[in-house]
């Protein structure tokens, strides 16, 4: 009996090989993207951009850097994932050519932000409507969260400046539709800002929640059935005002800061005012209360119809309390323009904006950990490809995936689904891809795929 070293198996390695498919499992999003018909909107909103005689169509080469983005890249030369394996990918251009379209479109500034846009607003329409009951709009209502992100710079990039966290870099605004507990969420829009732009801009907010609406199906654009929800960097006149001016009648959820008039009225709510609180399951939650204080503060300066909501709770131990706390519990505000329902729902449908911080992590582990090029106007163009990236990433769940794996997040679908290998075979004039059966999740594969086979193609 030989004995043995180490405790991985030996192998020999040689670079000999052919036939096999490395990133394999990210033919879900080639097939995501032909079935929504997005290769030809974007390729038609790009036409403006494609030279005479040019081998590589504008719009295939964008939606190839957004792929690369979607497999884990996080800058242009990344492409080069797609380029090796052209069976699955087509035909792929190469760095210089790319860099020539990112200066393009850069150079061309809100012509080409606009035709990107347009073309993901008009494949945004039929996705949900694919979808069915798993859209995000399937109940009638949708709910948009804007807040900001700070994206550091390591080098002198145009526009990054010191932050207000004492760091160096960007501060963008982005806005993501919820989709809820059974989902994940789809970026809405992407507002490019300098590091020492500030949080509670209310000219800022205004053009993300413009850019947000132009991104839904038109008759969620206006209406009660459109929430925007943000933190107290909404909660400002000029913001409110303008979700609340007449032919717009949105729906709001906004954090307020805790100022010394709101502190004095909830010194005066009476005891059995306070109502308990609920935890994300919907249950009561111990040691936390909320109340309605609208008719305590002079709100005549605000939109008509505004309320405001308190909270206080019990802080987790060893967090620290604020100097506009009370009697050891931490209190927070949210003014929303709501009528009826129990303050204990309406609080927790605020309090679930938290999962906008999710939808950030996920943006920095999908290009967004840094913005990789020198102009403002080419990392603007970048962040309309991370847009891309993630859209890809939480449509395919939502056409193909189905309970627990529609939840998975952009790591958990690159190491378990799209870096998957398979042989590639030719038979009959066709090619196959052959997913092993020993990968645990090559029935996950296959089935998402036969799902996505069975949507309509586009007319």
């Amino acid at each position: 009996m030989s004995k043995r070293i180490g405790l991985y198996p030996r192998v020999r390695v040689e670079g000999s090989g052919s036939g096999t498919v490395s990133q394999a499992g990210a033919v879900l999003l080639v097939e995501t993207v032909r079935k929504l018909g997005l290769d030809t909107a974007i390729s038609t909103a790009l036409t403006p951009w494609r030279k005479p005689r040019a081998v590589h169509d504008p719009g295939k080469i964008l939606l190839d850097v957004a792929l690369g983005v979607a497999l884990g890249g996080d800058c242009l030369a990344d492409i080069a994932l797609l380029r090796a394996d052209p069976a699955v990918f087509g035909p792929v251009a190469s760095d210089p050519t790319v860099s020539r379209l990112i200066d393009a479109l850069a150079a061309a500034g809100p012509k080409a932000l606009t035709a990107i846009r347009s073309a993901r607003a008009k494949v945004r329409s039929r996705v949900w409507e694919l979808a069915g009951a798993n859209g995000p709009a399937a109940d009638g209502s949708v709910i948009v969260d804007i807040d900001g992100v700070l994206v550091l710079a390591h080098s002198e990039k145009q526009d990054a400046t010191a932050t207000w966290k004492k760091t160096f870099g960007h501060h963008p605004l982005v806005a993501f539709v919820d989709h809820g507990q059974v989902g994940s969420g789809e970026p809405v829009a992407a507002l490019l800002r300098p590091g020492n732009a500030g949080s509670n801009t209310a000219s800022d907010h205004i053009e993300t929640a413009r850019l947000a609406l132009a991104q839904l199906p038109k008759h969620l654009r206006r209406g009660r059935q459109t929430l925007i929800r943000t933190d107290s960097a909404g909660g400002t006149h000029a913001f409110l005002d303008w979700l609340s001016k007449p032919g717009r009648w949105l729906s709001y959820s906004v954090g307020m800061t805790i100022t010394d008039a709101i502190h004095q009225a909830v010194l005066k709510i009476p005891k059995k005012a306070w109502t308990p609180a609920y935890d994300s399951g919907g249950t009561e939650r111990p040691g936390a209360w909320v109340a309605e204080i609208t008719d305590m503060p002079d709100l005549t300066t605000w939109p008509k119809g505004m309320r405001l909501i308190v909270r206080k709770e019990r802080p987790h131990p060893g967090a620290q309390l604020r100097f506009t706390d009370l009697d050891g519990l931490r209190l927070t505000c949210f003014a929303t323009n709501t009528k009826g329902g129990q303050l204990a729902d309406l609080e927790l449908r605020h309090r679930r904006r938290a999962r906008c911080e999710d939808r950030i992590r996920n943006a920095r582990d999908t290009g967004l950990r840094n913005l990789p090029l020198h102009d403002t106007a080419q990392n603007q163009i970048w962040l309309e490809i991370v847009s891309l990236a993630l859209d890809l990433l939480a449509w395919m769940p939502m056409l193909a995936l189905t309970a627990e794996t529609r939840r998975w997040e952009p790591k958990r679908l690159r190491l378990r689904l799209f870096s998957a290998a398979a042989q590639l075979l030719t038979t009959g004039r066709r090619r196959w891809l052959r997913f092993t059966t020993r990968w645990p999740w090559t029935d996950v594969i296959t089935h998402a795929i036969q799902r996505l086979a069975a949507l309509q193609d586009p007319g």
